[in-house]
């Protein structure tokens, strides 16, 4: 049984996790803390029952087979005030008088903990932001991330954003889990106030996943722009934490912290931003141009000599489209070789004035067999 004490007709009792404050009756008048195994159990499981069938039987005397058995949960009965003991019976109390004696604290204390716990998550994002911003964490201003580290350095960093995200993503054909969970990050930091801008190559236009990503985040508030162009993945946070990759090789990137790099970074990414067109604007010219554009990058690439596993990343394509875009071409410009079509397009170059590795003028219009 618990073990207790007693003052003055108010006590303490500690039992199996339960702590709580008793009055001289013995009844429950708050609760600071109700373990999950404890008490609660016993009362759910063996109590109850014990306590519906006493109500059955209107009262039941202490020496009955029925309490003598279950001593136990007789005794927790009446600690909490839902059993009386008149002239050597048991009588049941109205459970309404005792439920909100039980009840009430522990809301209340639930309460004070979930605004408790805000509390320190607020004290601890300032303390990372912080952190982020000191030159002597992380071996100084710049440190490597390998393998694992980066989407764990990300997934800390990203949703401590608290003012700007600002995120260049070339590569399609995300991963749609990853994509999924992404649109629940970002979707928070948008509606708590972050202002979010992200690029991605025209080609995402085409991604179903992409596309399902960017209607979530849109709605939510962020802005999304393509690109013809290539560039490379880019993460700003707040405009005082970078995340870039480390040469050619995806599974190492660095994070950086300098002030003056992350200018420099943002700098090149708001140049971007204005070329680049809305992601959600469905204009027929805006997707004429856009097609018009991806050619262009595809000719000036096949100029240049450039393999077929490049141009295709450049392009944010697989080499699977990309070597469609070829075949394409090919059909357009009536040749069966790459080399035949470079020559082709260059007899074109001089024999019109125009170089099909830009964009046509508004209004020109393609015929290269004219």
């Amino acid at each position: 049984m618990c073990a207790g004490s007693r003052n003055r007709g108010v006590g303490r009792i500690h039992e199996q996790g339960i702590l709580v404050a008793v009055s001289g009756d013995g009844r429950w008048n708050q609760v600071d803390r109700l373990a999950p195994d404890g008490r609660r159990q016993l009362f759910e499981e063996t109590a109850s029952p014990l306590f519906e069938e006493i109500a059955n039987r209107g009262g039941v005397p202490h020496d009955d087979q029925l309490v003598l058995e279950e001593e136990e949960s007789v005794h927790l009965l009446l600690e909490m005030g839902l059993l009386r003991d008149e002239d050597d019976r048991y009588v049941v109390v109205d459970p309404q008088s005792v439920q909100t004696q039980v009840v009430a604290p522990l809301s209340k204390r639930g309460a004070e903990l979930i605004e408790e716990s805000s509390a320190w998550a607020r004290v601890f994002d300032n303390l990372g932001q912080a952190y982020r911003r000191s030159p002597s964490t992380h071996s100084g201003q710049i440190s490597e991330l390998r393998g694992e580290e980066i989407e764990q350095f990300l997934a800390a960093v990203v949703p401590s954003a608290q003012q700007e995200l600002l995120t260049a993503q070339p590569q399609t054909g995300r991963d749609a889990a990853l994509l999924k969970h992404a649109a629940e990050r970002d979707v928070s930091a948008v509606r708590r106030g972050v202002t979010m801008r992200t690029i991605y190559q025209h080609a995402a236009r085409r991604n179903r996943a992409t596309r399902a990503y960017v209607a979530e985040v849109t709605e939510a508030g962020a802005e999304v722009r393509t690109l013809d162009e290539f560039f490379n993945r880019l993460i700003v946070v707040d405009r005082s934490v970078a995340v870039i990759p480390h040469g050619e090789n995806l599974g190492t990137a660095l994070a950086i912290r300098d002030t003056g790099l992350i200018a420099y970074l943002v700098d090149i990414f708001e140049r971007s931003w204005e070329r680049g067109r809305p992601f959600t604007n469905r204009d027929s010219d805006l997707v004429k141009g856009i097609a018009e554009e991806q050619r262009a990058m595809l000719i000036r690439m096949l100029s240049e000599g450039h393999s077929d596993v490049t141009c295709a990343k450049r392009l944010g394509v697989s080499p699977r489209t990309y070597a469609g875009y070829v075949a394409d071409l090919k059909r357009e410009y009536e040749v069966e070789t790459r080399f035949q079509l470079g020559f082709v397009l260059g007899q074109e170059a001089v024999r019109t004035g125009v170089d099909p590795k830009q964009p046509p003028t508004e209004g020109a219009e393609r015929n290269p067999r004219k």
